[in-house]
């Protein structure tokens, strides 16, 4: 008779998970040689390469793909017991919670996020760390911070875990009754007029140039780079520039009462994915397990439309 145990299965769905022995050690802070040892096993066990070569990397196998959501829940459920008896003090707890985000993100979500984590621990702290130009990698690795929120062109190491909140989609912003509005806009007359970018590393180019000039061989001009979302909306009533933005931003702007408007650009451009990011020693901590829970749902209720499946 073939056995293993739960440790067995937890190695099991980081190796499944990663697709990489290197990656899962580093997840599951182990040497290679000690997780090449695991695989070895699993396949003895499960009579399963488990991990196959294609190309220059490896992928699951057919048997291992289909047998990971039972293996997630298998380990999920163990997990579960200690953290009923965990979860079950969070009333007596005084938990510090650091999350780094940008400011777009925590107004939208601090004070809702708040509220719903001291519904069950009402002596919880939110510290919400500002946006630097460093990577979050490293606070992530070394604890400074909890959680990390991000989009999509943030640079993580590969053993950083993450989870999508929402996706989004850029528009732009401009006052009422801006000259583009006149006619139909498309890419010819979109690079008419100047453009304000936003970046808290200060480059004034992205997704918008990238497509402007691969597809239509235009480019527009960029008149001001500001760090924040924010910065500039109050102004864009005075001015002809364009202020492209996410969707949630909008959301959270009175167009009428600024005197504003929008319009979608007539270019492919790739979606804003959002994410949570965490260290992997944090997977199984029950209180930091009810923290990202947590915040996921709140996404989902706070960015109703734009958020996805776990």
């Amino acid at each position: 008779m073939r056995r293993y145990d739960l440790d067995l299965l937890r190695y099991l769905q980081v190796l499944v998970e990663e697709e990489s022995v290197s990656a899962a050690a580093r997840r599951m802070q182990v040497s290679e040689p000690a997780m090449s040892r695991q695989l070895a096993k699993l396949r003895k066990v499960f009579a399963d390469p488990i991990l196959v070569q294609s190309g220059r990397r490896m992928i699951a196998s057919s048997f291992a793909a289909n047998i990971l959501t039972r293996v997630q829940e298998t380990v999920r459920a163990a997990d579960s017991l200690v953290e009923t008896q965990a979860l079950a003090d969070l009333a007596n707890m005084a938990p510090r919670f650091t999350i780094r985000a940008n400011d777009l993100i925590v107004s939208s979500l601090g004070l809702p996020l708040l509220r719903t984590l001291r519904q069950s621990c009402p002596k919880c702290e939110i510290v919400f760390a500002p946006e630097v130009d460093d990577p979050a990698s490293d606070p992530l690795r070394y604890n400074s911070i909890d959680l990390y929120i991000g989009a999509t062109m943030d640079a993580l190491k590969p053993e950083i875990r993450r989870q999508t909140l929402f996706r989004d989609i850029m528009h732009g912003l401009v006052r009422r009754g801006h000259p583009i509005l006149s006619r139909p806009i498309t890419p010819e007359n979109m690079v008419l007029y100047e453009y304000i970018s936003v970046s808290r590393r200060g480059r004034a180019h992205g997704p918008i140039d990238w497509a402007l000039r691969d597809h239509h061989g235009l480019e527009r001009r960029i008149a001001m780079v500001v760090p924040t979302y924010h910065a500039m909306v109050e102004s864009m009533c005075h001015t002809d520039l364009i202020l492209p933005l996410p969707g949630i931003v909008l959301d959270h702007i009175s167009m009428d009462a600024l005197g504003l408007t929008t319009f979608e650009f007539p270019l492919s451009l790739p979606r804003i994915e959002s994410f949570q990011a965490w260290h992997p020693r944090q997977d199984t901590d029950p209180v930091h397990r009810w923290l990202r829970e947590t915040l996921f749902q709140v996404s989902k209720q706070v960015f109703a439309g734009k958020t996805v499946g776990s």
